[in-house]
């Protein structure tokens, strides 16, 4: 009886919902987690490769693609994968506060990418299956948008929602105000000399001195260089921070280890990976400020942070420390983030602020100390989309329909079934211009793949690593609302102007769109501005390019698997746009990292190259994509399968 009701089953009562939950788990995976790692103190280098490497189920989805065909029904298997992405999700917002969460939330991260690389191909399936050419073509839009909604709700609502609960948990945020003058020289304080006794009250950050005076008379480079090490050393040898997810003390005085590293690292990293970073250092590197013959540079200040008493014993406390506002010429040279334990509370942590050298004149800047509990922010954001997806689980299991046709399809010729498959891949790269094919499908976002892994890093890190130091909440909006509208905006009227003209005549237009538009994160990253509304409108110009330009891409994937087995080719199609974002996204950190967020903006502007040549080859008939006679008529529904 159930089943005769699931097959008649509305369509409005389960496409919306089928895509959005298709939509959650690809922008958490991709997106979300970028943002997250960022704020729980990863580096770029490893945000970029890991994250990047989550690209690989969908690069090589087609190939397990035939299992939800020859196994169980699509119906089955959507509810299932559901089932897996909410356990997926759970698990990631069980080990976020666990010590080792970068190594158990990357596992977890697998299992939701996989999980969701499989229910978009039953998810596709069951929708070919339940609707008529007629409805498939109605409801082609509502899937879209949904998806789209989706996107919406990861870039921009959930990373909205844990920025909210950053702020809102942890310790109370400490503002300190940087005075340039021209006052005499301040002797500067050891941190041994500082006496901290534990006082009364809830526990709460405490900075010495609350505001800080600097005189702009420049200093001796060596005494500056002693300063800048000294406090490195104190923040290293107190644990405050770590190095590439291990205690720094561990290693401080490791000089022999490094050698011995050295020793085993393999031959790329010896012989090409080192060189290649050096020649990139050297030539392409950030620049430094110029030391004057006379050997001085600018001033330096010293803020001290600590607890005013013990917390818990195994809490910790992280603290991310940067300018929020003011001069640029006044820096922070050392100590961006800090974590403070029930052991070195009662050290003073050192944060150190430069002046420019070039300084002559008072001036004033803000600086900002974050302390909300960023573990259990993301904690709870996770736990919160784990239990949408236990919703979606038992939601499906009874809405979504049962199409007749929605079978197993192992049958006594499962060889021959097998057989067909291969001889599916035999014939898509028989395609005439293959060569030209592939090399379209992995080199057209060549340029965007690494711009969209460092996009957000980028608007995150403070100012003085070379960001624009926006908040967790900020960034949100500027990707998850302003940014996924003119992604939108831009795909739709891409996809308007391209069924009047067609592919071809769009083709150059769109390549531009896509490329070209990247050039505002250089204005950004030289320029460095304050206003949150000109940021937004950069945002908004490159996102409705790529939005506009993205439509080309997708149409010539529909052009290319036009013929026999147009279904499988296209997911063949999709695995090699997986693979064209998955590898250049995977080594965009670690360039960005040797030459600084200026200069990478530039690279990825040149790597846009590729795409104008390749375009020029690529052959498409004048006539795909044009609106014909007939197209505007709608087919008569076919009846629903009893």
């Amino acid at each position: 009886m159930s089943e005769q009701k699931g097959k008649n089953t509305n369509p409005w009562a389960w496409i919306p919902s089928l895509y959005f939950a298709q939509g959650i788990p690809y922008v958490v995976v991709m997106l979300v987690s970028v943002i997250m790692y960022k704020r729980l103190g990863i580096s770029n280098a490893e945000i970029a490769l890991y994250t990047s490497w989550l690209y690989l189920p969908w690069v090589i989805k087609p190939l397990w693609s035939p299992l939800v065909d020859l196994v169980k029904t699509k119906r089955w298997w959507i509810v299932a994968m559901q089932l897996l992405v909410g356990a997926g999700l759970a698990g990631i917002a069980f080990t976020i506060p666990a010590p080792n969460f970068f190594q158990w939330t990357l596992a977890f991260m697998w299992l939701l990418a996989f999980s969701s690389a499989t229910h978009d191909i039953a998810a596709d399936g069951l929708y070919m299956l339940a609707l008529s050419k007629h409805k498939q073509a109605w409801f082609v839009g509502v899937r879209s948008t949904f998806y789209r909604i989706a996107m919406i709700t990861g870039q921009g609502i959930l990373i909205i929602f844990a920025g909210y609960i950053e702020s809102t948990t942890g310790l109370e945020n400490v503002e300190i105000e940087v005075s340039a003058t021209n006052t005499e020289l301040v002797q500067q304080v050891h941190p041994s000399q500082i006496s901290i006794d534990a006082q009364d009250g809830p526990l709460r950050i405490i900075t010495f001195p609350e505001t800080l005076e600097m005189s702009v008379e420049r200093q001796d480079i060596a005494y500056v260089d002693s300063i800048v090490g000294l406090a490195r050393d104190w923040n290293v040898r107190q644990n405050f921070y770590q190095i590439d997810g291990m205690v720094a003390s561990e290693t401080l005085d490791s000089g022999l280890e490094e050698v011995t590293e050295g020793a085993r690292q393999g031959w790329w990293s010896r012989v090409v990976a080192s060189n290649l970073e050096s020649f990139l250092s050297r030539n392409f590197g950030p620049e430094v400020e110029e030391i004057r013959d006379d050997g001085m540079t600018g001033n330096v200040g010293i803020v001290y942070f600590y607890l005013s008493n013990a917390p818990e014993p195994g809490e910790e406390i992280v603290m991310n420390f940067g300018r929020e506002a003011g001069d640029n010429s006044i820096s922070l040279v050392e100590g961006e983030r800090f974590v403070f334990n029930s052991d070195n509370w009662n050290s003073p942590a050192m944060a150190v602020i430069q002046l420019d050298s070039k300084l002559d004149f008072a001036t004033t800047a803000t600086f900002r100390g974050r302390a909300g509990n960023i573990p259990l922010a993301w904690s709870i954001t996770f736990m919160l989309l784990a239990g949408m997806f236990i919703f979606f689980f038992v939601y499906h299991r009874f809405m979504l329909p049962r199409p007749a046709s929605d079978v197993a399809a192992i049958r006594d010729e499962d060889q021959s079934i097998f057989a067909e498959f291969f001889r599916t891949f035999a014939l898509f790269f028989k395609k005439k211009q293959i060569g030209i094919v592939l090399a379209f499908l992995l080199l057209y976002r060549f340029g965007e793949a690494q711009l969209v892994k460092l996009a957000s890093p980028f608007l995150l890190d403070a100012q003085e690593a070379g960001g624009l130091a926006l908040t967790t909440g900020e960034v949100g909006f500027v990707y998850g609302t302003v940014g996924i509208l003119a992604l939108t905006a831009g795909g739709i009227i891409g996809g308007i102007l391209a069924s009047k003209h067609g592919l071809k005549f769009w083709l150059w237009p769109m390549v531009i769109a896509i490329n070209l538009p990247n050039a505002v994160y250089i204005y950004l990253a030289y320029a460095m501005p304050d206003s949150f509304v000109l940021i937004n409108l950069a945002v908004l110009v490159e996102q409705f390019g790529y939005g506009f330009g993205f439509t080309a891409y997708m149409l010539y994937m529909i052009y290319v698997s036009e013929g026999e087995h147009k279904t499988a080719h296209f997911a063949i199609t999709t695995g090699f746009m997986a693979l064209g974002m998955m590898i250049p996204g995977m080594f965009s950190g670690w360039i960005q990292e040797i030459i600084g967020y200026q200069h990478f903006f530039v690279w990825v502007l040149l790597a846009t190259a590729p795409a104008f040549i390749i375009a020029y080859f690529v052959d498409i008939d004048p006539e795909f994509g044009k609106k014909k006679e007939g197209d505007g008529e709608l087919e008569e529904p076919e009846p629903e399968e009893n």
